[in-house]
């Protein structure tokens, strides 16, 4: 008998696919798989866009936030400028996009943070993370969908925010903690 440990690198493989939804945003399908002890198992996969966020720093002890009403979570949630990238679209012009639309700034600068998979388990969803430096102000045009209140917070107060959970979104988690790191906080 093989030791679980064994198979732990072993790729799973695909043997059936079939389309269950989709809408502009995401595609949800259902695989059959084979596991590496050759049992098979359904998976459901929903598969979307690569995600972008990016941390807007006013200067370098002010952030800028978006908040919004997350129907999914039923809250209102603050939370860094993010957004899918669009076929085509660079993962930089993406953040410039994003923080265009939803705060009305655009970045002289954008630093790579990190890249990290937002759902390893049921979703695809990569995402690309910048700091995003030397803002300048334009006008916000949000997408039809979009209702934004747009705020300075000092960072320290965003970052107490994500160490008690009152930002709970990932991206905005991520690139906080990133950003605290970086500036040795």
């Amino acid at each position: 008998m093989t030791d679980r440990r064994d198979l732990a690198r072993a790729a799973w493989r695909t043997l059936t696919t079939r389309p269950v939804y989709e809408n502009r945003w995401i595609r949800v399908r259902e695989d059959v798989a084979e596991l590496p002890d050759g049992r098979t198992t359904i998976y459901g996969v929903v598969t979307c866009a690569d995600a972008v966020g990016v941390l807007p720093m006013l200067d370098s002890e002010t952030v800028i936030l978006v908040g919004q009403y997350r129907y999914v979570a039923r809250a209102f949630m603050w939370e860094i400028p993010t957004g899918g990238a669009s076929k085509g679209e660079s993962h930089e012009a993406t953040a410039q996009r994003e923080l265009r639309e939803e705060a009305g700034y655009e970045a002289e600068r954008l630093t790579e943070l990190c890249i990290y998979d937002t759902s390893k388990s049921i979703m695809d969803e990569r995402c690309w993370i910048y700091l995003g430096e030397g803002l300048r102000p334009v006008p916000a045009r949000p997408d039809e969908t979009e209702f934004f209140e747009i705020r300075a917070f000092p960072f320290v107060e965003v970052l107490r925010m994500v160490e008690t959970s009152e930002i709970k979104d990932s991206m905005t988690v991520v690139a906080v903690l990133h950003a605290a790191r970086r500036f040795g906080r």
